[in-house]
């Protein structure tokens, strides 16, 4: 490209050159010399490796694996100094020392003559730690509640046995109760929780007190006697203590991680991030090829955002507890501030993309356009410019493709700059700005390559000016993290919008002149003509959009300076003051700096919006109340309570804890309580509780998981066991051995349930064994006495887990079944629904309207869409677990739908940011909605339309319809309506600025036509036979 002002960031200077992007071609995903490049071959390097250590003889095989060793040693090493490494370390020390409560003496004798004291090790494995500060502050407050509940329901179950045992002789009728209420209610309850907050430390909390309340009603014995013992709640309650003091100690005193360090972290790589995307988008505009927007480096930028992202959500919500803990609140709260501007930013980069992309598309439209393919040549005086290889051709007819675009090839930006001056592009600029004219253009492609000549280096010197500030922000190092904000990034930043935006206005003032909207073309001409102008204006005000919103995400840094370099307020700690928040509510002021980023949903996880809220809503608002409608009759009534009954949460909750009640029944008689002790009954419970899940996939999993991390932990027991023969030290060491291979399949595989279960069998054979041993139980002739008996003690275990597991299987199977198949059909189907029935309220007529019912999308509704679909990515995974006779689940399938309906979601919410930038339209954009409202109406009633088959070809497996409509021409017609407003009312006083709302809207409605295409092919793969049993008449 030619010369632009550069103005640089940290001075403020402004600098005249041949703008670039330095440093970014090899940052990532760039060839180097270090590496095989794409034409490299892929066994080359192990076939040079093999050539040197070939072995001739036996030196040279010594070497050979003295060499792989080495390696080896290297990257354990490696693995042992990075952060996962250390945390696996400290996982292993952590169970170490929870050990010590079993093989201590002195230790073990705080806990009484009683059976459990492996808890304290178990405990230690599920609270492990190997997570963050923050983390850890909501581990022990989950700890806590977790044990406040099983206190509430062990002491009142016993006060219950109690009154009815002693007092009114009926014991029977006390256990009832005991067994249908708080057995099987309260564990009923646990399971409802646990699905219902979703979270992996509640999942492990709701572990915890479902052992407390199975171990004291029914192994400990004093609820069957009708009498009140502490003793077992108390042993809990130290056991507790005991391996979340081990837990944290670890956690706070060997090599901490901070969750503020993460964060800020995280922050560092996703400004960075940033800074390549715009760099990449930018450089892919300018240049118009899709291999760019395809290529590895692209990919890997778009990962490592996502990816940061996520790490965003995770560690500001465990920063929370370590600024509130520090008396820190308000720096909390600018970072929240800091975070969703970030988001916003990442919103704003998605604009950008979604504008490059249907630039991109155009291009690849006219590339592909049979004879008139464009050629490289001298047809016209552009393509003799020093900056562009234009490829087209001028004598290309206009009636064969009425809007060839062309690949613009930008030179290299090691460019001489001294020829700029006396190139026919300088002529042609000249030409442009004193005279006012330029040669008319016959293809969109020639308006596209003119916007780029005018506004294309204005454009990569804002891109560099941004790319160069964002590398600064928002902390200066790793060492200390200071905010790395400077007064002169503002002014820097404002003075390059500002050249910009003039630039922008005159680039889009020549895109259209009177001598070319003389011309009558047809009306695909005409859209073809407006869809560059969309493509060409919005992208301009997206990466302005961008500049700004930089300049906000620099005010909070300025906020977060100043709050961490000088604290006006201190420490403070208010969220201790719990008396003074009673009245905030009702004395919210404006200045006030919490602006919470919604890192969970609203409510359920993965539920939708109430529509009977919105329709309420919509009639409060029109004032259409239907007085029928509010005399109901009771039976109505009766049903909308027990409503509540119907939802699959309120189902699981009642099977699980009837089912647990019926486990816990043989515990209660006194026939069978002998074998239910002797086969470990309680550990069974636990495992039923443990399997159980919302659906049959889910608990197929998890179900495999434990039972096959069950029998690899009784192996590992027994073998422990016969080669320490008993002794302590030598069963301490293998328990450590073991414990840092099951932490790194917890924390590096991410596999929680089978590593935990692994540790749990141990303990419950390994170290039960011990305790016998030394004659530390209260019934010391249990499976051995002073001499266990190891195999059959873990015998015992596997048949209780084994048992257990089955048992949830046959109630999650026969009792209310929940499919993860259908249910993700079903709610994949809704979805859609909802995504027509939001897309059928016509998105740009709030504008005018203002106040109206008929709302667009609001921000929960957004995000509770977006839950929805995680929800559905986790059915759809627990759905391959489910065996069906009409053969496996088709996840590829599947996989790319649901990638499909995350870009339709991210396209709606493209236009919901642009609706509320500004909710009241402009003069002129009222003018333009007024004058464009037939073609939107149909345009959206076709795409509302659209979602409503395939929503039903979803829910009832059948093939699409052949005949489906079309948004093309809609499009077309929307397009050419704009394209002749420019031309029929150029006095209604609309200006460029007043179009960029239209242009998202032709973007986005260009987006979800591709998107719904993509998803109706693959529905044809899925559904495209017709089944004749569906075809008969019954």
């Amino acid at each position: 490209l030619r010369q632009a002002t550069l103005v640089l960031p940290k001075t403020g200077e402004r600098v005249k050159r041949a703008v670039t992007f330095r440093g970014i071609s090899n940052h990532d995903g760039g060839s180097s010399d270090d590496g095989p490049d794409e034409h490299s071959p892929l066994l080359g390097r192990r076939s040079s490796i093999r050539q040197i250590v070939r072995p001739s003889n036996g030196r040279s095989t010594l070497r050979s694996i003295i060499a792989r060793w080495q390696a080896l040693i290297l990257r354990a090493w490696t693995f042992a100094k990075s952060n996962t490494g250390r945390g696996v370390l400290k996982c292993s020390i952590a169970y170490f020392l929870g050990s010590l409560a079993t093989f201590v003496p002195a230790i073990a004798a705080l806990l009484g003559p009683q059976d459990g004291k492996h808890m304290v090790a178990t405990i230690t494995v599920y609270f492990h730690p190997a997570r963050s500060q923050g983390s850890m502050f909501e581990a022990i407050i989950l700890a806590a509640a977790a044990f406040l509940y099983a206190v509430f329901i062990c002491f009142t179950s016993m006060g219950v046995s109690i009154l009815f045992g002693q007092t009114l002789d009926l014991l029977v009728v006390g256990h009832l109760i005991v067994l249908i209420v708080f057995c099987g209610g309260g564990l009923g309850f646990v399971g409802w929780v646990k699905q219902r907050l979703a979270h992996p430390l509640v999942n492990i909390a709701c572990s915890l007190t479902s052992l407390a309340i199975i171990t004291v009603l029914t192994k400990e014995g004093a609820v069957q006697a009708a009498q009140f013992s502490d003793d077992k709640v108390t042993m809990v309650l130290k056991m507790i203590i005991m391996g979340v003091l081990a837990t944290t100690a670890v956690c706070f005193l060997l090599s901490p991680t901070s969750a503020r360090t993460e964060l800020r972290q995280s922050m560092i790589k996703a400004t960075d991030s940033f800074g390549e995307l715009l760099s990449l988008i930018t450089t892919t505009f300018l240049n118009g090829f899709a291999s760019e927007a395809e290529s590895d480096q692209f990919r890997l930028a778009s990962d490592k955002y996502k990816a940061q992202f996520k790490a965003l959500t995770k560690n500001l919500k465990e920063a929370k507890y370590e600024y509130y803990v520090t008396g820190r609140e308000r720096e909390y709260r600018i970072e929240c501030r800091l975070v969703d501007c970030m988001r916003r930013l990442g919103q704003d980069i998605g604009g950008l993309r979604s504008a490059a992309s249907t630039q991109l598309l155009l291009l690849s439209q006219g590339t592909a356009a049979g004879n008139n393919t464009p050629v490289s040549g001298n047809s016209t005086f552009l393509s003799r410019a020093p900056s562009f290889s234009v490829l087209t051709d001028s004598r290309t007819s206009l009636s064969g493709s009425h809007g060839v675009l062309t690949a613009i090839d930008e030179i290299s930006e090691d460019g001489t700059e001294g020829e700029a001056a006396t190139t026919p592009e300088s002529i042609l600029r000249e030409s442009m700005v004193e005279d006012d004219y330029l040669p008319t253009a016959n293809s969109p492609g020639e308006i596209f390559t003119r916007f780029i000549l005018q506004l294309g280096p204005s454009m990569k010197s804002l891109a560099v000016t941004l790319k160069q500030l964002l590398d600064e922000l928002p902390y200066s190092s790793e060492s200390n993290y200071e905010v790395a904000y400077n007064p002169q990034f503002s002014s820097s930043l404002s003075d390059a919008i500002k050249l910009y935006s003039e630039a922008r206005d005159e680039a889009l003032s020549l895109l259209y002149k009177d001598k070319e909207l003389s011309i009558k073309r047809p009306v695909e001409v005409q859209a073809d003509f407006e869809e560059v102008a969309a493509s060409c204006g919005y992208f301009s005000f997206s990466l302005q959009d961008f500049a700004h919103e930089t300049e906000a995400y620099l005010r909070i840094l300025e906020d977060l300076k100043s709050e961490t370099e000088h604290r006006p307020a201190g420490r403070t700690w208010s969220w201790l003051k719990f008396w003074q928040s009673w009245g905030a509510s009702a004395a919210h002021h404006p200045n006030d700096l919490e602006v919470e980023v919604p890192v969970e949903q609203n409510g359920r996880p993965g539920s939708l919006p109430n529509v009977s809220k919105s329709m309420e809503r919509k009639a409060v608002l029109t004032g259409d109340l239907n007085p029928v409608g509010q005399q109901r009759s009771y039976r109505y009534r009766l049903w909308k309570f027990v409503s509540v009954f119907r939802r699959d949460d309120t189902k699981f909750a009642i099977k699980v804890g009837a089912g647990a009640a019926l486990y816990a029944l043989p515990s209660f008689l006194v026939s069978t309580r002998p074998i239910y002790q002797h086969w470990r009954g309680e550990w069974g419970l636990l495992s039923y509780m443990l399997v159980c899940s919302m659906t049959i996939g889910a608990s197929n999993t998890t179900g495999f998981a434990r039972f096959a991390g069950t029998c690899i932990g009784a192996v590992c027991a027994i073998t422990a066991w016969i080669i320490s023969r008993g002794n302590a030290i030598a069963l301490a060491c293998f328990g450590w051995l073991m414990s840092y291979w099951t932490a790194y399949i917890i924390v590096v595989q991410g596999k929680g349930p089978m590593g935990r279960f692994i540790m749990l069998t141990y303990n419950l054979s390994a170290l039960y064994a011990y305790s016998l041993s030394v004659k530390d139980l209260d019934d010391d002739d249990d499976e051995g006495g002073i001499n266990p008996l190891i195999t059959e003690i873990a015998a015992h275990r596997v048949v209780a887990v084994l048992v257990g597991c089955l048992w949830g299987l046959i109630v999650t199977r026969l009792v209310w079944p929940i499919s993860a198949r259908r249910k993700f059909v079903d709610g994949l189907s809704l979805l859609w629904l909802r995504m027509g029935l939001i897309w059928k309220r016509d998105p740009l007529a709030v504008l005018l309207d203002g106040q109206s019912p008929n709302a667009y999308m609001d921000l929960g509704e957004e995000f509770e869409l977006s839950g929805f679909l995680t929800r559905l990515e986790s059915l759809r995974s627990a759905a391959t677990s489910e065996m069906d006779l009409q053969g496996p689940f088709p996840d590829p399938s599947y996989g790319r739908i649901l990638t499909s309906t995350n870009n339709m979601l991210d396209a709606f919410h493209a236009m919901n940011v642009v609706i509320m930038k500004d909710p009241r339209a402009s003069k002129g954009e009222a003018e333009i909605l007024r004058y464009t409202s037939a073609e939107r109406a149909q345009l959206c009633t076709r795409i509302s339309h659209l979602f409503s088959v395939l929503a039903s070809s979803l829910k009832l497996e059948y093939p699409l319809n052949e005949a489906l409509p079309s948004t093309e021409h809609a499009r077309d017609r929307l397009l050419a309506k704009l394209f002749r407003f420019r031309k029929e009312l150029e006095n209604s006083g609309a200006t460029d600025k007043d179009f960029a709302l239209l242009y998202a809207y032709v973007l986005v409605t260009g987006q979800l036509s591709n998107e719904i295409e993509k998803v109706g092919s693959e529905l044809e793969k899925l559904f495209g036979t017709l089944n004749e049993d569906a075809l008969k008449l019954q």
